[in-house]
C-alpha cells in the first residue's frame, strides 16, 4: 500500500484494494468479451447487436477506470495488466470458435450476470467494513451491468418465454 492522507484505516483500505483488484479482472475480462462479440457478430440482427455490444464495452471501460482509479486512492495498485486479469477473472473463457448471434448473446449475457453477481457480492462486503463511498460505485456499477444485461438478453427472449435459463457461472 502506497502512504496517502486518506483517513480510511490502512488495513481496510488493502481489505478493499485487493477485493476491487477481483471486480477490476471481471470487468477488464467483460469488455474485452464484449468487443470479441462486436468484432464478430453475424446474422439477421446484426446491426442491431453490433452496435449494442460496442455500447457495452464502452459502458464497461467507464466501470473500469471507476474501479481502478478507486483502488489508487486507497493506496493500492490497480492490476490490469493481462496477466494479472487472466489469473484473477471469475467470468468463463469466451472462446473464440464464431458462432451465430444467439451464441454471441448467450455468451456475453452469462458473463454480464457474473460480473453483475461479483459486483453486487462486494457491495455487501465493503459496506460492512464501513467503506461508503467504495459501496456507493459498486452500486452504481451494479445497476448498469443491470441495464446492460436487459439490453442483451432481450435477445434471447421471445414471445411466450418466462425465463432464460442461467448459463455459465463463475469459472472455477
Amino acid at each position: 500500500m502506497y502512504r496517502t492522507k486518506n483517513d480510511l484505516p490502512e488495513k481496510m483500505r488493502a481489505t478493499v484494494a485487493h477485493l476491487l483488484n477481483g471486480r477490476l479482472a471481471d470487468l477488464i475480462d467483460l469488455q474485452l468479451q464484449s468487443k470479441q462479440a462486436h468484432w464478430n457478430v453475424k446474422g439477421a440482427s446484426f446491426i442491431a447487436l453490433h452496435e449494442l455490444f460496442d455500447q457495452v464495452a464502452s459502458g464497461v471501460q467507464e466501470y473500469v477506470d471507476l474501479v481502478a482509479e478507486r483502488i489508487v486512492q486507497l493506496g493500492g495498485v490497480a492490476e490490469g495488466t493481462l496477466q494479472a486479469v487472466a489469473g484473477a477473472s471469475q467470468l468463463n473463457a469466451y472462446g473464440l470458435t464464431a458462432g451465430d448471434w444467439s451464441h454471441h448473446v448467450e455468451r456475453l449475457s452469462s458473463a454480464i450476470a457474473v460480473a453483475g453477481e461479483g459486483v453486487r457480492e462486494s457491495v455487501d462486503k465493503v459496506d460492512d467494513l464501513g467503506d461508503a463511498d467504495t459501496a456507493d460505485i459498486l452500486t452504481e456499477i451494479s445497476r448498469g451491468l443491470d441495464k446492460w444485461l436487459w439490453f442483451v438478453e432481450a435477445h434471447l427472449q421471445h414471445e411466450g418465454s418466462r425465463a432464460v435459463p442461467r448459463k455459465g457461472g463463475r469459472k472455477g
